[in-house]
């Protein structure tokens, strides 16, 4: 077995390996894969060996100046996608917690515990006060 993998360690030398991009091909594969057992497509199979191919052409690869590039495009883009996602998850842990009112003066948002009854708010930007209910 060792010799083996001093082998393919030997084949890998200059080759440019699995990254992010790569990571997301394959499970595209397994999404494809899994799709395609309940639905019994066979678009759903090409789509997985499509993705299979490239991810293995990217991982064998010798062009490790071009894959680089396609690997930061890829996490620029996903970057995006992951933010969209984390703001939308921040402001869902911070709903459970505080109410969000807005100034009706300057519409300067106000972020406020729940379960205080009803308070009165001070906007810090323009001193407006307001009663609400928390």
């Amino acid at each position: 077995m060792n010799g083996f993998r001093e082998r393919f360690a030997r084949f890998m030398i200059g080759r440019y390996g699995m990254d992010r991009l790569g990571q997301f091909l394959n499970a595209m594969v397994c999404v494809f894969l899994a799709a395609g057992l309940f639905s019994r497509s066979r678009w759903l199979d090409i789509g997985a060996l499509v993705f299979l191919v490239l991810c293995y052409f990217r991982v064998f690869s010798k062009n490790i100046g071009k894959r680089f590039e396609e690997n930061q495009k890829f996490e620029r883009v996903w970057f995006r996608v992951s933010e969209v996602f984390r703001r939308w998850r921040f402001k869902l842990q911070q709903s459970r917690k505080y109410h969000i009112y807005k100034c009706p003066n300057c519409r300067q948002k106000i972020r406020i515990p729940r379960g205080k009854g009803k308070i009165s708010i001070h906007c810090p930007k323009c001193g407006t006060d307001f009663i609400k209910k928390s």
